[in-house]
């Protein structure tokens, strides 16, 4: 009889455990907030220099990584769901770590434009995961192009 007993409290004790658990994972499902701050939707970005990134995120937990992408729109498609894209001119691609943070000010230029890269419509888009999981994204439109672009002023300093 106390062998039973015993086995009943540790399967007891098994099953809370599991239960508790499994609730602490499910408890965050918020998305973490995306605020793109430049480029601006519409930007011209100069090809064959560093795109100026700035943003700023924020999880109500806890953030995991983020992961910024830019290829071209010259198909005008959309992102209502992952189209299959025509040969891109200029793609890019790449994620970074921002774990153990519910905030993060992100400020960079390690997005090069290839001097051979094709003019026009592009989208930049970023992803940011938590910690739990959940994905928010954002899509901006801007312009490669060879001429112009914006010049910014930044009352900031430059990492190199």
């Amino acid at each position: 009889m106390k062998s039973i007993n015993l086995f009943s409290i540790i399967g007891l004790v098994a099953i809370l455990s599991l239960w508790f658990v499994s609730c602490e994972k499910d408890s965050d499902t918020e998305k973490p907030v995306i605020n793109l701050i430049e480029p601006e939707e519409g930007d011209i970005l100069q090809i064959g220099s560093d795109v100026h990134f700035e943003m700023e995120l924020s999880d109500n937990v806890m953030l995991g990584s983020y992961k910024v992408e830019i290829h071209s729109n010259f198909d005008n498609h959309d992102h209502g769901t992952k189209a299959d894209d025509a040969e891109t001119a200029f793609f890019f691609e790449r994620s970074w770590d921002v774990s153990g943070k519910k905030n993060a000010d992100i400020h960079h230029h390690e997005i090069v434009i290839p001097e051979n890269s094709i003019p026009g419509d592009y989208h930049l888009m970023v992803y940011c995961t938590d910690a739990a999981g959940n994905e928010a994204h954002v899509v901006c439109n801007v312009i490669l192009s060879h001429e112009g672009g914006e010049d910014h002023d930044h009352d900031h300093e430059h990492e190199d």
